[in-house]
Parts: C-alpha cells; sequence; structure tokens
C-alpha cells in the first residue's frame, strides 16, 4: 500500500562517503565541499600573492627609508662640519684682529717716539742754525 509519499531511495555510496562529481568522476568529497575548497584554496592563493606583493612593497619603502636615512645623515655630518669650520675661521678671525690689533698700537707708540724724537731733532737744528746764523755774524 503506497499512499502518495514517495520514499527515496538510500545512495549506498553516499552513505559511504563517496559521490559523482559534474564528470562522473568518484570523489571522496562531496562537490558542493570539494567547491568550496577549491575556491578557497584559490582564495588562500590569491591572499598569499598579495601578502607577497605587499611585504615586497613594504621592502621597497624601508630600503628607501634606509636611504633617505643615510643621505640625512650624511647631509648632518657636512653640515656639523661646515658649522665647525665655520667656529674655526671666526676664532682665526678674532685672534687675527687681535694681532692686527696689537700691531696698530706698536706702531702708534712708534709713531709718537718718532715725533717726539722729531720735535728734540728740529729743536736742536734750530739751535744749531741760531748757532751758525751768530757765527756768521759775528765774523
Amino acid at each position: 500500500m503506497l499512499t502518495g509519499s514517495v520514499v527515496m531511495a538510500k545512495d549506498p555510496l553516499a552513505d559511504a562517503g563517496l559521490h559523482f562529481d559534474d564528470l562522473n568522476k568518484l570523489r571522496v568529497l562531496e562537490p558542493e565541499v570539494a567547491q568550496k575548497t577549491t575556491e578557497l584554496k584559490e582564495e588562500c592563493k590569491e591572499f598569499v600573492d598579495r601578502i607577497g606583493q605587499f611585504q615586497k612593497i613594504v621592502g621597497g619603502l624601508i630600503e628607501l627609508v634606509d636611504e633617505l636615512a643615510k643621505e640625512a645623515e650624511t647631509e648632518k655630518m657636512k653640515a656639523i662640519g661646515a658649522r665647525n669650520l665655520l667656529k674655526s675661521v671666526a676664532k682665526q678671525r678674532e685672534s687675527q684682529q687681535q694681532q692686527l690689533q696689537a700691531l696698530i698700537a706698536e706702531k702708534k707708540m712708534q709713531l709718537e717716539r718718532y715725533r717726539i724724537e722729531y720735535e728734540a731733532l728740529s729743536k736742536v737744528e734750530a739751535e744749531q742754525n741760531e748757532f751758525i746764523d751768530q757765527f756768521i755774524l759775528q765774523k
């Protein structure tokens, strides 16, 4: 007696965990599970490829930053060298200025000695000229 209900026949292969795919090949996984597994595998591969690209980009960025840091350090050292040279030149000029001021003071003192000597010699010359004039007039 069949009453209108359809009795589904059990698939003995499915019960054993075996299934047929679209190409009628015997598989251990259900077709849906196999498809999702393949999709997940492809997504994982794509993810790994993207991570690899990201690592490559980050590596390039790190390399660029290192290069810029080296250039910045080189420029910093040049700036420090230039600053030290400038300080050295400033000290050298200050020393040279002090030497020149000392030389000016020495020359002023020498000029004053020469002026005094000139005045004394001028006085002696005037006295001698007066003596000569008187000697000539006495004759």
